[in-house]
């Protein structure tokens, strides 16, 4: 199965093509990786690899990344096949693998951080608490009970907002032990890259 091109966007916002015939290949945020993204701060150092494997392409993360690897959406946990069509997520960078003309996908390709998820005034305020203690230099977000004493509201209400947070993050399918902190990762990103004056 060939799987010529990985596409995906850069600070420029231009697609970038990357030719998978020499594999395998790093990927993570040294300049020394095959497929650097020294941009992207929720990207690990050395984050996964892509191997081809008896003629099959796959994605590696054994525990190498922080943040983990996403191949549409799930987790990645060892190895997986990779498919034409498939999107790879590391960091808040989203990476299309693609065949033929690599200009006839270019348009499909994104980060996550080119596209602001708006949340309300309410939820800002959960995502807030929720991120506070990573903030701070902590290993994990804040709990549900945590956040109700901070905002002086129900935990019920927290775990509603968070809830909704998961949809509008497209998080809904993630693994439910990883959902809240990869909310928190994705919340900091999109704090950082909203104008200082807000």
């Amino acid at each position: 199965m060939s799987l010529p091109f990985l596409i995906y966007d850069g600070p420029d916002r231009r697609s970038r093509t990357l030719d998978l015939a020499d594999g395998p290949l790093t990927i993570g945020r040294r300049p020394t990786c095959d497929v650097a993204l020294p941009w992207d701060d929720q990207v690990s150092r050395l984050h996964a690899e892509l191997a081809q494997i008896g003629g099959v392409w796959v994605v590696c993360d054994d525990g190498l990344s922080h943040n983990g690897t996403f191949l549409n959406g799930d987790r990645v946990r060892g190895r997986r096949r990779l498919r034409l069509g498939d999107r790879l997520t590391v960091g808040s960078t989203v990476l299309s693998v693609c065949d033929g003309d690599p200009t006839s996908v270019a348009l499909s390709t994104r980060r996550v951080a080119a596209s602001p998820v708006r949340v309300t005034p309410a939820q800002r305020r959960v995502l807030a608490a929720l991120c506070r203690p990573l903030a701070d230099g902590g290993p994990v977000p804040a709990s549900n009970h945590e956040i109700a004493e901070e905002l002086v509201i129900a935990v019920e209400t927290v775990k509603s907002t968070l809830a909704a947070l998961f949809e509008r993050f497209g998080l809904e399918h993630h693994p439910r032990h990883e959902k809240r902190a990869t909310l928190a990762h994705r919340a900091l990103a999109l704090f950082s890259a909203e104008p200082a004056s807000r």
